[in-house]
């Protein structure tokens, strides 16, 4: 792994935490968005003070995000152009500590790699969707950690 830094986010980082955003979501097996680029941004932004949000940065480039509350994980996501190099994981590992008594995500159904991945650190598939109860409309996986 390079010099990675992970250091909880300033609103000054909100567009590079979009910019990797809309990259990973970009990149990967999920369905189309359903806001604009600007709207996601905006939203992102107003999560400041609302969630944790931790960046993952090399040198002084944001290369991922974790935005998490005491028992979700609402995002995580790294540029796909720091792919499989350990940020994920490092992230991953950092909510993990925060709240060792468990959390949960979704993840939609079709977005294979994410699902390997969170089964791979010991999340456990909880339930399944139709995808009804999401904007997308998708099938999704609620997943745990149980801590």
């Amino acid at each position: 792994m390079f010099d990675l830094q992970l250091r909880p986010a300033v609103p000054d980082d909100a567009r590079a935490i979009a910019d990797v955003h809309l990259a990973a979501r970009a990149a990967a097996p999920m369905p189309a968005p359903v806001h604009s680029d600007a709207d996601v941004r905006t939203w992102l932004a107003s999560r400041f003070g609302v969630d944790e949000i931790w960046v993952a940065e090399m040198g002084d480039q944001v290369v991922g995000y974790a935005r998490f509350t005491r028992t979700w994980l609402d995002d995580l996501y790294v540029a796909p152009d720091h792919a499989r190099e350990g940020i994920g994981l490092a992230l991953l590992d950092l909510v993990k500590a925060r709240h060792p008594n468990g959390f949960g995500l979704w993840v939609f159904t079709s977005n294979l790699p994410a699902r390997a991945f969170y089964s791979a650190q010991g999340l456990v598939e909880r339930e399944h969707t139709d995808g009804s109860a999401n904007e997308e409309r998708a099938p999704d996986v609620r997943m745990e950690w149980t801590g």
